[in-house]
């Protein structure tokens, strides 16, 4: 199996980013020079070795002003609502005057190693650049970073026709340096910190005048190519301002060091940048934008909360509660029970309600408080709770008081083992392998070389519970009738094949040992061991295949970076709390979005999230660890604006109905700021209040007065969304899963086998229209629609107050702005570089270069004069508007054929995965299962009122296996409902739940699949199937009464 790369538009984002900056940079293919071919030994000159220098190739100079530079940057920042960069930074990471220190943000998981690779061939592309260098903190994530240059190279040799060549600095290997020098395209040197930045014998010679390097330094060899020295996790390598205040500092010895490169520039990547070192930050995509646009896992949390029993000091576990179609709900409970002849034992008890603990303890006295036996007196399935007759509430999750180390770990392994059942039954018909990851302290706790089987604790007991899960899992798949495939391959696997441990190898005696750990710095607790990473990076690809039998991994928890795998859906924290050890580090293991068999990602925005859920099973309460996640997550989004104020929204572009950008002039500003406090949609101090989000879910904002603001309301939105850091949404209580009930008299029904025969046949569309047709659209488009904002500059004149404090100095402020003006400019910035517009077209909109030449001939001559005003922004709009009515052209000629083939009634009862019970509600009467999962407020009340309805026979929501396919992507409606014949106009209807049917909360895909959904039904000729979208239960029976 090979993992699969496509390009995705928030990489490219990320790499345009730092591409454009440097837009009117002339492409030059390298400088060349003389490399110093050094002076030759004694034995080299005997051997009559010839020194005869040879031909390098540099990276040229800027040719770009800084002033050019900085408004580069600035119109950068300015295309993602970023904050002005008034000037160019500077870092002692490059003592030439004006270099550019650039600044991306990116989230762990998103791809942040691939893309500057991206970036790297998108510069050599665009202006012959080609040396680089990139600069890690430690050797974990040098090894990682290796590896990715290594699985993309043939992604990127099929993209750009070539490929990096990269390397590891090895000061042994001196010889990389002369094809690093000399080499055409793109030349990669890669080098931990350490290996120029410490007192070691081999860390210092990249400094020395070597014998063996021809009387060289290395460092004067590397830095005459100017190359581009490119930081990952910068902060890791010390400060040079203040994080209090920004005033410059003392820089740290690995930044100064940096210099020695002579950077041509620097680019830095992180998820987190210390305070006041962002420099010139060109793109954002921080936790929060990574997780609202689904790029990587949602986090689930399952931590174990101790509990104390009134008058008791008796053990109980509440491992989980069960519902059956018939009975009433059963819960497993984990107590002391006194056995004969082995004394007191911890053993797995189902309960029902009444069910006697003292009874199943075996008569221990500890579960008789104040002479009364513990007993169940409820089972409440909705709430994961049991009520005990002592008044006592126990949640699942919870353990009493009285609990060892040893239960907590064998608690947590088993928690570790049911999650990955329950997610790897849903995601294995899918052909997705799931992962687990145990973090352990000790070697010795998995590995113990003094037995026999060399099993340590962790691992006996995993293999314990694992045989014992399995088998309940087996036992339920046998009685259901269901997933033999999943069975089969559940049997295969023997429990002594299934876990591995990865760890440092001790070289004599080849067996797993805890390694060289780091002891102090910024790599405290990180192993310095290359063959520990080296296992684990090599085994990536193969433990995503089915083929291999591997499923649960146990790792040192010193090697918590430098490496991921994309299918790790489960974790475990089989270690003590340690607050020095960053939670978001550890868990980024798994943030990754996963991949199927055929190394696919799995993003599809309908399903990302219900597929890609990371949950972390951790021995603290879920309330210490979430608090302690969040809390370092709000620490990374430090820097980002989250305080309304008319100087914050003026000069941020919104998108508009014609999806044409806008810029929010200070008139503008001001009238959303009041609106918003009119509205009471801002606490005091400027943040986004309660009421706002209330609001906004309930869909029920207010509607500002305004004539400024009224038009544009809708797009502004976003904006104030910026500032509202939702944190909380991104980690949620790992949902304690259960297989709903199948309600076979209710699927069987009359009246549902009808609907469902009329809607079950699968489809396939065509579409035919006329080239001239889409380009007659495409001409009219432009004509009325294209609108390209003509560059402008600020000019403010300001002057400084006649008296001065340090406030004044610290903050900024010892200018008055006395008047400030704007100007358009006649002859932009980029306007000598020569553009391929027919090919820039042709690319962005997949059209034939003919088909937009012909659209681009046809346009009016002051609609292509806009071209000059700023081209860079005509291209763009030009590309948007013709792919919109490229869509557009495809929906209207869109015809769907259905096929012989159905979809059986399996879909229903096959593969049907557990589902978080706290969102099904009440048991239902007229659904085909007992309860049914919601997702809104608004889906819920339209559910109560199905299911209480007298004209609804019967109804469903349609599972995912159901779907239709359209040009945009598949399109599963949400329910397909059955009405009492003669009650109705239409019986059978396919109902769309949506909360506002507006156009601007309807547009894009869901608009067109939407669309293609009512030619689809339309297309069941004769089967009497309506179709529609509503917004509630009594628009839909508007609709259905006709």
């Amino acid at each position: 199996m090979k993992l699969q790369f496509k390009v995705q538009q928030f990489q490219a984002d990320a790499v345009d980013a730092v591409a454009d900056v440097f837009a009117g940079q002339p492409l030059n293919e390298g400088l060349t020079y003389a490399i110093d071919p050094g002076k030759l030994s004694a034995t080299q000159a005997t051997l009559d070795v010839a020194a005869d220098p040879k031909a390098g190739l540099r990276n040229a100079e800027i040719a770009l002003t800084p002033s050019q530079v900085l408004e580069g940057i600035q119109a950068v920042q300015k295309t993602q609502n970023l904050t002005s960069s008034t000037v160019l930074v500077q870092s002692k990471a490059a003592k030439a005057p004006n270099t550019p220190n650039l600044t991306i943000e990116m989230e762990t998981g998103t791809g942040k190693t691939y893309v500057y690779i991206k970036t790297m061939m998108e510069l050599h592309k665009r202006y012959g650049w080609s040396k680089f260098i990139v600069v890690v903190p430690s050797v974990a994530i040098r090894e990682g970073v290796k590896q990715t240059f290594d699985v993309t190279a043939d992604h990127f040799q099929e993209a750009y026709g070539t490929k990096p060549r990269s390397f590891i600095y090895d000061s042994r290997q001196l010889h990389e340096l002369e094809g690093f020098s000399s080499d055409a395209g793109v030349q990669v040197m890669i080098i931990n910190i350490q290996a120029f930045n410490s007192t070691g014998k081999d860390n210092r010679r990249i400094y020395e005048v070597l014998d063996d390097f021809q009387s060289r330094r290395p460092i004067d060899v590397i830095s005459a190519n100017r190359p581009i020295v490119i930081i990952d996790e910068p902060q890791r390598f010390g400060l040079e301002f203040n994080e209090r205040t920004g005033s410059p500092s003392k820089a740290s010895t690995s930044l100064e060091s940096l210099s020695n490169f002579k950077p041509l520039m620097v680019l830095r990547y992180s998820a987190t940048h210390k305070p006041h070192h962002e420099y010139n930050k060109i793109h954002r995509l921080d936790a929060l934008d990574a997780y609202n646009q689904k790029l990587v896992k949602k986090i689930a949390v399952r931590g174990i909360t101790v509990k104390g029993l009134a008058g008791s000091t008796a053990y109980l576990y509440l491992d989980g509660i069960e519902i059956k179609a018939g009975a009433k709900p059963e819960a497993r409970i984990e107590l002391q029970v006194q056995t004969k002849g082995s004394g007191i034992k911890l053993l797995p008890k189902r309960v029902s309600q009444r069910s006697n603990l003292h009874d199943l303890s075996g008569g221990l006295e500890a579960y008789k408080p104040d002479g009364k036996p513990l007993v169940v007196n409820n089972i409440d399935a909705l709430r994961d709770v049991i009520e005990l007759s002592n008044g006592d509430v126990l949640s699942v999750g919870q353990v009493t008081e009285d609990v060892t180390e040893e239960s907590k770990r064998r608690i947590q392994i088993r928690e570790v083992i049911r999650a990955h059942l329950d997610k790897e039954r849903s995601l294995y018909s899918q052909g997705i392998k799931t992962l687990s990851l145990f973090f352990i302290d000790e070697v010795a706790k998995y590995r113990d070389y003094e037995r026999e089987d060399t099993l340590g604790e962790y691992a006996r007991i995993f293999e314990e519970e694992y045989d014992s899960l399995v088998a309940d899992e087996a036992e339920r798949l046998q009685l259901n009738g269901d997933d033999t495939a999943y069975a089969k391959f559940l049997e295969s696997i023997p429990v002594r094949k299934t876990h591995q441990g990865y760890f440092s190898i001790d070289k004599k005696t080849k067996h797993d040992i805890d390694g060289d750990i780091k002891k102090s710095g910024e790599e405290k607790g990180l192993s310095t061991d290359v063959s520990a990473y080296d296992l684990i990076l090599k085994n990536k690809e193969r433990l995503l295949s089915f083929e291999e039998p591997v499923r649960f991994l146990f790792s040192h928890s010193a090697l918590r970076e430098g490496w991921d795998n994309p299918n790790v859906f489960v974790m475990g924290m089989l270690k003590k709390s340690d607050n020095t050890v960053s939670r978001r580090q550890e868990i980024g293991r798994g943030l990754r979005l996963s991949v199927n068999q055929d190394g696919v990602r799995q993003d599809h925005p309908d399903t990302v999230h219900e597929i890609n859920q990371l949950t972390v099973v951790t021995d603290e309460s879920y309330i210490d660890f979430v608090t302690g996640l969040q809390k370092e997550i709000k620490e990374s989004l430090s820097a980002r604006p989250h305080k309304a104020s008319v100087k914050h929204f003026t000069g941020l572009t919104y998108e508009g109905a014609d999806g044409a950008k806008s810029v929010v002039e200070e008139a503008l500003a001001n009238a959303l700021y009041k609106f918003l406090i009119k509205a009471d949609y801002l606490n005091d101090d400027d943040t986004v209040s309660d009421a706002y989000k209330e609001a906004k879910e309930a869909g029920t904002l207010a509607v500002p007065t305004s004539e400024v603001l009224k038009p544009v309301i809708d797009f502004l939105w976003p904006l104030v969304d910026d500032l509202y850091l939702n944190i909380g949404a991104m980690v949620i209580p790992a949902p304690r899963l259960k297989a709903i009930p199948f309600n076979k008299a209710n699927f069987d029904k009359k009246e549902f086998q009808e609907l469902w025969g009329r809607i079950n046949h699968k489809a396939v569309y065509q579409v035919d229209f006329d080239s001239n047709e889409l380009i007659a659209k495409c001409v009219a488009a432009l004509d009325s629609q294209l609108k390209v904002t003509q560059m402008q500059y600020v000019v403010q004149v300001g002057t400084q107050k006649d008296t001065l404090d340090v406030d004044d100095l610290s903050a900024g402020s010892g200018f008055t702005v006395t008047s400030t003006s704007t100007q358009l400019e006649t002859k932009t910035a980029s306007s000598q570089v020569k553009y391929d517009l027919i090919g820039e077209i042709t690319e962005k909109t997949q059209l034939t270069r003919r088909t937009a030449s012909q659209i681009l001939q046809r346009v009016q001559p002051g609609t292509f004069a806009k071209f000059k005003q700023n081209p860079e922004h005509f291209i763009t709009e030009c590309a948007r508007l013709i792919n919109e009515q490229k869509a557009t052209v495809i929906v209207e000629h869109l015809t769907y054929d259905t096929l012989e083939d159905t979809y059986g009634t399996a879909i229903f009862t096959d593969n049907q995965t557990k589902q978080d019970f706290a969102k099904a509600g009440n048991k239902l009467q007229r659904h085909v299962y007992d309860y049914v999962v919601t997702d809104s407020t608004i889906e819920r009340s339209f559910v109560t009122e199905l299911d209480t309805s007298e004209e609804v026979v019967v109804y469903a929501k349609l599972p995912r296996g159901f779907f239709i396919p359209t040009p945009v992507g598949t399109y599963n409606p949400d329910w397909a409902i059955a009405f009492k014949e003669g009650s109705v106009k239409h019986v059978y209807f396919v109902a769309e739940t949506k909360g506002s049917l507006s156009s601007l909360q309807l547009k894009g895909v869901e608009e067109a699949k939407i669309k293609c959904a009512r030619k689809f039904f339309e297309s069941l000729s004769g089967e009497d199937v309506t179709y529609d979208v509503v917004t509630d239960y009594s628009d839909l029976m508007q609709l259905v009464k006709g």
